[in-house]
């Protein structure tokens, strides 16, 4: 048996699911077939201010909202005890005319809700199994599940992460790199209020970041207030804190972020993730396109991973309204989705890298560079307010789906 539908999405991750909600939004019919994770292991999303215009486009950001917490200012503070170490520089979301820089929200019930949204969704179908087995032919691409049923489409959506089967399939060259690192991720409680500041500490083995989330008025030890956690690491200190207790893993939390929050404790279970970085050639191939962490993916710094795949759902709508409404796998739709994502994942992907290297690199030349372009930052308004809007809505070249402007609650 083949199922058939326009467009075959390969992924059930955030960004698949937001790729066929959006698909079947522009008319297209969708099936979706990937395995659910909704595992808790304390990772978060913030999404900035374009991805919530994309979900506030779609009609879904009213059901992800009460899931969410906003983010209105943003502090980098310099932990590396280089000669050059300067104050901490504070944004604040209102400069650039927003209420928030955007909302931070648990990964597992972002998937959770995106999923039920889907089910619900004329148009797509979902299937929990894993494609594999990918032939092409000339006007449609197939795969086949574990179960032996064979799924065809017009186009075939990558969106199945780092380790994309579909990518290796469509033979897409690749740049891969590690970097000595690992990050620790977390969900905690903790006695002071974060007042909606995401607190990033650089220090010497890359930066730990508190990022607020929604606080627990229940909760049982009276802490409230409640922070995501993410803090790289070199490999054998992220092992041996891993090995600790919660409340002595919570301890080594306060002493690094100077005990800002009070006292803290650990929330569910933790999680750890070795550090590296994708490029691809090209996003696209015969009859296949690649979104998110399938075509790009680097460390979690500055919060750019999904909000840049969230742009390649977004952009590839408009190509394939442009170009593809009687075959979405047609050359001209594919080019032009390349070629428009093409600048925004590179620049991304370069500038997450030197910021991170930046941080490894204990070089006093590399601290005066790095301490001189905060110290650019905090003190001219034009260079801070053009890097903050650069970072959650690029200007002059967002697809249409973002250019609505978010509104974010109190």
């Amino acid at each position: 048996m083949t199922i058939r539908s326009d467009i075959l999405v390969a992924g059930a991750g955030a960004a698949g699911l937001t790729t066929a909600i959006a698909l079947a939004g522009a008319g297209f019919s969708v099936t979706v077939a990937g395995g659910l994770d909704t595992r808790r292991n304390g990772r978060t999303v913030a999404l900035f201010e374009a991805s919530l215009r994309l979900y506030r486009s779609l009609g879904l950001w009213e059901r992800l909202e009460p899931l969410s917490k906003p983010l209105r200012r943003i502090r980098l503070v310099d932990d590396t005890n280089n000669l050059f170490r300067l104050p901490p520089v504070q944004l604040e979301a209102a400069e650039i005319g927003l209420p928030a820089f955007g909302a931070n929200i648990e990964n597992a019930a972002l998937v959770e809700k995106l999923a039920a949204i889907a089910r619900e969704t004329p148009g797509v179908r979902m299937i929990e199994g894993m494609l594999g087995d990918y032939v092409t032919h000339e006007d449609e691409i197939e795969g086949r599940l574990s179960t032996g049923e064979r799924l065809a489409a017009a186009l075939l959506v990558g969106a199945d992460g780092r380790a994309s089967q579909v990518r290796a399939y469509a033979d897409v060259g690749v740049h891969e790199w590690r970097y000595p690192q690992t990050a620790i991720t977390a969900l905690l409680r903790h006695a002071e209020p974060h007042r909606s500041t995401s607190t990033e500490f650089h220090t010497r083995s890359g930066p730990c970041t508190l990022v607020p989330m929604r606080p627990d008025p229940s909760s049982p030890d009276g802490l409230r207030n409640r922070s995501s956690l993410v803090w790289l690491m070199s490999p054998d200190e992220a092992e041996r804190r891993m090995a600790l207790s919660d409340a002595e893993l919570a301890g080594d939390i306060e002493a690094q972020v100077h005990g800002i929050h009070g006292r803290i404790a650990l929330e569910g279970p933790r999680g750890m993730f070795p550090m590296s970085g994708l490029s691809c050639e090209r996003l696209v191939a015969e009859r296949i396109a690649l979104v998110a962490d399938a075509g790009h993916f680097f460390p979690p710094i500055g919060a750019q991973g999904l909000n840049l795949g969230l742009r390649d759902v977004a952009q590839l709508i408009d190509s394939m309204e442009k170009y593809g409404r009687t075959d979405p796998g047609c050359t001209h739709a594919l080019a032009d989705y390349d070629k428009r994502r093409r600048g925004d994942v590179a620049t991304r992907s370069i500038g997450v890298d030197l910021m991170n290297r930046s941080l490894l690199i204990h070089i006093l030349p590399m601290d005066f560079i790095r301490s001189a372009g905060l110290a650019a930052m905090a003190s001219i308004g034009p260079l801070r307010r053009a890097l903050m809007r650069e970072g959650v809505a690029p200007p002059g070249r967002l697809p249409r789906l973002m250019r609505r402007a978010a509104h974010v609650a109190p």
